[in-house]
């Protein structure tokens, strides 16, 4: 299909109007099981037993439990795949360092105080790789969706026209820009009183298709402090700086048959019935940088129970996003050929510049509590209940002052999401141990947007797609081997999750599955 494409800047003024999307923010602030070999492969249930690197950062109070110093690194490989609908799984490998980590370790000469102890860890919380496409039928357009949501705006045909662009970029409209951009590419029609309607009509059908492609990071640096008080309570303070990078190209089409669009033989705004193929390609880059605090305790009653509590606050962002958006289109009327049909090559824009734009967001805040059973010197079972409060998220201006009407969507589609995790470990030898684990999400989404595609979804005005995550669990498992103050351990982590894609509110939308495997190795050295 040959396309005329045009790309508009994206102008920071209208995002501001619509604010951050809620499922943006949601999806800035997911974590994922990441960690030392050892912590994985017991699906992270570490919040009751500490000694542990990477497991500090989840209960600080793990730090405590520590009576030696050590230096670990841990390296991943991972393989990913994801399938949505019929269409092919698309997978991916990519192989990292998610952690490495130091603690220190000093003995009291005190029957109270025991030891007091320090640490410095990088931690890999999140990945944001993932590629998938998909495809399905439609009687609907999202032009439709776009031409409703102008009406609602007031705005009319001469604020999305050309008399508002200079040179390559748009300076004078505070109209939103995909319906700028759609305006332009001749997707919207206007009646006499300049009121905008989309591409679908009684009659109009045809097929959608999709292709998302993710990638980037959180990082969590953390300094943690933490104690030993007669060996029965350990305690532990965390603070954490963390370092996100996020880019995401999108691309949406739809080829519609029957479809109303504007009659390029005339010049009075008539419309006629014909084919319309048109795409939308987004791109986004997101930085941010963030402090959290974490405070835990591990109580020890007796030498085979351990009870864990930990409370994080939200993660503080200084957020930057980099935004530019492209369509391409052929229009035909019904019984015309291809030579009339309209298309050309024409761009507005600067070829890779993106539109600049700043605010701030406040993660969900946490809440762990965990159990740990140590029936014998062989073997323990571990179990950690976390709560994320999805729906106290915020996002704001620079200034952190909250933006209203994310502020009510995050509490009106969100809520709280609950994750289980249980893990055990057997020694087998003094040497050599065996574990094992599971972990389950359950999706953050209320029911209400889950059994439909809710049409009050909130979305920036550059790309109305969004997605949810329904459940995420981990099936894992890992072998340990210990040599004088050396050790050694591998993990296998298996992640299914289950996602629910939208190209725009109101539309029926896609599912979409990861099946991600992850081979982990640690090295380390206790002194």
């Amino acid at each position: 299909m040959n396309k005329l494409y045009i790309s508009l800047l994206l102008c920071g003024a209208s995002l501001m109007a619509s604010a951050q999307a809620t499922f943006d923010v949601l999806k800035m602030s997911e974590t994922e099981l990441n960690g030392t070999s050892r912590y994985m492969s017991m699906a992270g249930a570490f919040g009751a037993v500490g000694g542990d690197v990477s497991a500090i950062s989840q209960n600080p109070g793990g730090i405590g439990i520590y009576r030696s110093s050590d230096i670990t690194a841990t390296m991943n490989l991972n393989f990913l795949s994801t399938k949505s609908g019929d269409y092919k799984n698309l997978t991916d490998t990519k192989f990292w360092f998610n952690n490495v980590g130091y603690v220190g370790s000093m003995k009291i000469n005190s029957d109270f105080f025991k030891f007091f102890n320090w640490g410095f860890s990088f931690n890999r919380i999140n990945s944001f790789q993932r590629r998938y496409q998909g495809g399905y039928g439609v009687n609907g357009s999202l032009t439709n969706k776009i031409a409703d949501n102008l009406t609602k705006g007031n705005w009319i045909d001469q604020d999305l026209s050309v008399d508002n662009y200079e040179g390559n970029i748009y300076y004078d409209s505070n109209a939103p820009w995909l319906g700028i951009l759609a305006y332009q590419s001749y997707l919207l029609n206007a009646n006499s009183d300049g009121m905008l309607r989309g591409l679908a009509v009684n009659g109009t059908n045809g097929d959608a298709e999709f292709y998302v492609d993710e990638k980037g990071h959180t990082d969590e640096y953390n300094i943690t402090l933490g104690g030993n008080f007669k060996n029965v309570v350990y305690w532990g303070l965390n603070f954490g700086i963390t370092d996100l990078d996020f880019d995401s190209y999108q691309y949406y089409g739809e080829d519609l048959h029957n479809a109303e669009i504007y009659d390029y033989r005339y010049d009075d705004g008539s419309t006629t019935l014909g084919y319309a193929g048109y795409d939308f390609q987004s791109y986004q880059e997101t930085r941010g940088t963030g402090y959290n605090f974490k405070m835990g305790v591990i109580v020890k009653p007796i030498n085979q129970l351990r009870i864990g509590a930990a409370f994080h606050t939200p993660t503080y962002y200084d957020m930057k996003d980099l935004y530019k958006v492209q369509s391409g289109f052929d229009l035909l009327a019904n019984g015309e050929d291809d030579k009339d049909m309209y298309q050309g090559n024409t761009e507005t824009g600067e070829e890779g510049y993106y539109d600049e734009y700043r605010y701030t967001i406040k993660t969900p805040w946490r809440f762990i509590g965990s159990l740990a059973v140590v029936p014998t010197s062989k073997g323990m079972i571990s179990m950690d209940y976390e709560y994320v409060g999805a729906n106290t998220m915020r996002c704001g201006d620079e200034g952190g002052y909250n933006y209203g009407d994310t502020e009510r969507s995050i509490k009106d589609q969100l809520q709280a999401s609950h994750i289980l995790r249980v893990g055990a470990e057997y020694r087998v030898t003094p040497s050599f141990s065996v574990r094992a684990g599971y972990s389950y999400q359950t999706s953050p989404v209320k029911d209400i947007v889950k059994e439909k595609a809710n049409n009050d979804v909130d979305v920036v005005s550059s790309n109305y797609m969004y997605q949810y995550d329904k459940n995420n669990q981990y099936i894992t498992c890992g072998l340990g081997y210990r040599y004088k103050k050396f050790y050694l351990d591998a993990a296998y982590v298996h992640q299914t999750r289950v996602s629910q894609y939208h190209a725009y509110p109101g539309e029926i939308g896609e599912e979409v599955k990861d099946n991600n495997n992850k081979v982990s190795l640690t090295l380390g050295f206790r002194f």
